[in-house]
């Protein structure tokens, strides 16, 4: 039997990561909300189950990832059939694509994945219980901290172009990214040399002011540098106020040297710049 992926939560990540899968000969079961999205999930190759709503083929996979947030309930995927997964010893490596918001707020310090986790915000907090919850089970559980996510699609160049982008100026604010592409790759190390228990940080070299970010994509479209705005004075939701709550520059060291992971986008100049060529066919 061919290995086989069950991703639960099929988003942004494990889309990018069943490619390399499906090439290597795996099966990759991914889960999804809709039949639209299931239809296209099959397109690519996934098979796809709608989830909630139908039992979770746990029995038929060899390696799971969960890409599934918690919500005021707890953990959904533990919630639905965690005594289930706690008696699925058949798995062979067991994936958790957590935050780095698990950290909270360092004033810009460096952390790694020995820093206490001292969340701020009530998603932080609820993802510090998630990660507990996982590892209770006793499975051969993998957690990936992941640092702002971007990638074909999700990037600063929109916002750029429709002149909504705005350089939020808060004081000692950096955040660090991490390119989709390069989530996959360090998953995808980690199923081929598992240790369980482990925990990466998965983000690449240069944790950034945000606004050097938007700057940038603004000189690579060659368009006027959007408006800058005290943190203090912006209009902003609650959601995107809540992430300058924490400033942090996260350490990636352990990717490196236990995985071997090479970035091939190790800060957001080279990935915002890939990202453009790619728009631009």
């Amino acid at each position: 039997m061919a290995p086989t992926l069950l991703s639960i939560g099929h988003g942004f990540s494990a889309h990018a990561l069943a490619p390399r899968l499906m090439a290597r000969g795996w099966r990759v079961i991914g889960t999804t909300r809709s039949e639209d999205k299931a239809a296209r999930l099959a397109a690519e190759g996934v098979d796809p189950v709608i989830w909630p709503g139908n039992a979770l083929p746990v029995a038929e996979a060899t390696h799971l990832l969960t890409s599934v947030a918690p919500d005021e309930t707890g953990d959904p995927v533990l919630n639905d059939c965690g005594a289930e997964l706690a008696a699925a010893r058949h798995l062979e490596w067991v994936g958790y694509l957590s935050t780095t918001g698990v950290y909270g707020d360092h004033q810009g310090d460096w952390v790694d994945e020995t820093a206490p986790l001292t969340p701020a915000t009530r998603r932080g907090r609820a993802r510090v219980e998630a990660e507990a919850a996982w590892a209770a089970l006793g499975l051969p559980l993998h957690i990936f901290r992941l640092a702002g996510i971007y990638g074909p699609g999700r990037g600063p160049f929109a916002k750029v172009r429709n002149g909504t982008a705005r350089r939020i100026i808060k004081d000692g604010q950096v955040f660090s990214r991490i390119h989709v592409e390069d989530i996959a790759a360090t998953v995808l190390a980690s199923i081929e040399h598992p240790n369980p228990g482990a925990i990466y940080n998965v983000c690449d070299d240069d944790p950034a002011p945000p606004q050097d970010v938007i700057a940038l994509a603004a000189e690579l479209l060659n368009l006027p540098l959007p408006p800058a705005v005290d943190f203090d004075e912006a209009e902003m939701t609650p959601m995107a106020r809540s992430f300058y709550a924490e400033s942090k520059s996260v350490c990636n060291k352990r990717i490196k040297s236990e995985l071997g992971v090479k970035l091939k986008y190790p800060d957001y100049r080279t990935g915002l710049a890939a990202l453009l060529a790619l728009e631009n066919g």
